[in-house]
């Protein structure tokens, strides 16, 4: 299963960064570019245990319908938000906060699996690892400007 693992240094502290990452209306500006909105489930406000959040989007010029809920939660430390419906056969994103020197570590663990076996591997390894990677940097960079922004004024 392929993972893709990225550390964000946020200077704001533990709470805000954990809050944001997890803010349905936040998400939904950091991606409207692909149209990204939640259409079913919890459709504001911040995420907790147990709670889920139907997206519709368009990606690869296909309007894509997925579910996630989130499955564990240790606030503001680590939260995870699971796939329960979508086009892959699975994906597990981890978000995990720790602080260091006034800032906040926000590490994003990305498992994914595609269907299709064979082929689902070679897509991956054709263009969707990166296409997931850049979407993924881009939403953390608006996340790291919005909550300095608030954070730091």
């Amino acid at each position: 299963m392929p993972l893709i693992k990225i550390e964000t240094i946020i200077k704001a502290d533990i709470k805000a960064c954990f809050d944001i990452a997890r803010n349905i209306d936040v998400h939904q500006e950091s991606l409207k570019h692909s149209g990204e909105i939640a259409i079913a489930g919890k459709i504001s406000g911040l995420k907790g245990l147990g709670e889920w959040v139907s997206w519709e989007a368009k990606h690869f010029g296909i309007v894509q319908h997925i579910t996630f809920k989130i499955t564990e939660f240790d606030s503001p430390n680590y939260f995870v938000d699971e796939m329960v419906y979508g086009a892959f056969k699975s994906i597990r994103h981890e978000y995990i906060f720790r602080e260091s020197e006034n800032k906040t570590i926000m590490t994003e663990m990305f498992y994914f699996e595609s269907p299709y076996g064979v082929l689902g591997r070679l897509v991956n390894n054709l263009f969707l690892k990166r296409y997931v990677t850049k979407l993924l940097k881009d939403r953390n960079q608006f996340l790291r400007d919005k909550v300095e922004e608030v954070y730091n004024s």
